[in-house]
């Protein structure tokens, strides 16, 4: 999957409209709403994104799913970063054209805002994926992108203003992978207890970005002048248990934990994408679905831009006639890196047949998502 293509679309949807936001690199819109749980409570295919072995739990009429496509995207800008970037720009063009005392101080007043904020982070992903769940091996072919783009105005300290504008920058950093796999899972009984075990060999390609940006000239969507890049071998582990309606999972992500460099522009930084253990419960009836996700390690992400995040994660689904569905959701950022979030969503599955997803998320203000699939069963 084409990094190129996930980072348009996440691109063009946050900035279109400051309102998307998955605090989850899972493109789905029933997790999404569900606070980006699915370690236990995903389907069959969407099994590959959070827990293989779920790939395994189908009801008996279920031969064949194709998920076409899901997709996410979200913006934090707590400081409204963006917003008074734009306001600079255009009036370092007034003060460029018609220098006054008036715009001058307008300009320094904007630099001076953007002074020590926070970083801008802009993210998306897309997802496809198809399934054909049997008895002897389930199997789910999946495809998954993500990328991730982080913008830290650097004011330069001058009196002289063109000086100072002139100098000043936005430091961009990014990531971006895409990822292709297959999943195979079966239902054992063991010691009694039924339970799913499931394993999903997959290659990454793996990307990196950084640049010194003037501020006069920022576009986020320039990001990836500058490339590295590295290819690896990959496998996410799972296991799920039941218990009547009751179930417990545990997922690992990215069993080889990888990292790769940026190009050195104004020093090297790195990337970590740490293998992440997650554990999981949840009860589950044709009617409602209540589920929680605790990841007990954290994703590293750039190495000294405490950007590290871990979460707690609480869902609810009710399900109306199988046709409707709404959807609700908290997260705990455990890291304070985030601010908590709080999710909703809606499912439309006419004749279990057909499936559109829609999920929004708020933490805050200038921080709002937005992510959503449409998927075939049969």
């Amino acid at each position: 999957m084409n990094h190129k293509i996930i980072t348009t679309i996440a691109v063009g949807l946050c900035f279109s409209s400051l309102t998307v936001h998955a605090a989850n690199r899972v493109a789905d819109g029933r997790g999404n709403g569900m606070g980006n749980t699915g370690v236990t409570s995903a389907n069959y295919l969407l099994a590959p994104f959070y827990n293989p072995a779920l790939t395994a739990v189908y009801r008996g009429d279920d031969d064949f799913g194709l998920l076409l496509p899901a997709i996410g995207a979200r913006v934090s800008d707590s400081d409204k970063s963006l917003e008074t970037i734009d306001d600079l720009q255009d009036t370092i063009n007034d003060f460029e054209n018609n220098p006054t005392i008036a715009n001058e101080a307008q300009l320094n007043a904007y630099l001076d805002q953007l002074d020590g904020n926070k970083p801008l982070a802009v993210a998306g992903g897309v997802a496809v994926a198809v399934a054909i769940p049997l008895d002897l091996l389930s199997v789910n072919v999946f495809s998954s992108g993500y990328a991730e783009v982080l913008a830290q105005p650097v004011i330069f300290e001058s009196n002289d203003t063109t000086t100072r504008y002139e100098n000043s920058t936005v430091d961009t950093l990014a990531f971006a992978y895409s990822e292709v796999g297959v999943a195979l899972a079966k239902q054992i009984t063991l010691f009694g207890l039924p339970m799913s075990l499931g394993v999903s060999p997959k290659f990454q390609e793996l990307e990196t970005y950084k640049q010194e940006i003037s501020i006069r000239d920022f576009d986020v969507s320039d990001y990836d002048q500058t490339k590295t890049s590295k290819s690896a071998f990959n496998m996410d582990l799972g296991a799920v248990w039941f218990y009547h309606n009751f179930r417990g999972g545990l997922a690992v992500k990215d069993l080889f934990s990888q990292d790769i460099d940026t190009q050195d522009v104004g020093g090297v930084d790195k990337y970590e994408l740490d293998t992440q253990v997650t554990v999981s419960g949840a009860y589950a009836t044709e009617v409602i679905t209540a589920s929680v996700d605790w990841d007990l390690t954290k994703q590293g992400r750039f190495v000294n831009r405490e950007d590290d995040t871990r979460y707690l994660r609480f869902g609810l689904e009710g399900n109306a006639f199988g046709w409707l569905q709404a959807r609700l959701g908290y997260e705990f950022e455990l890291e304070d890196t985030l601010d908590d979030t709080f999710t909703a969503g809606v499912g439309f599955s006419p004749g279990d047949l057909f499936h559109f997803d829609l999920a929004g998320s708020y933490a805050g203000s200038n921080q709002f998502g937005l992510s959503g699939n449409l998927a075939f069963t049969f």
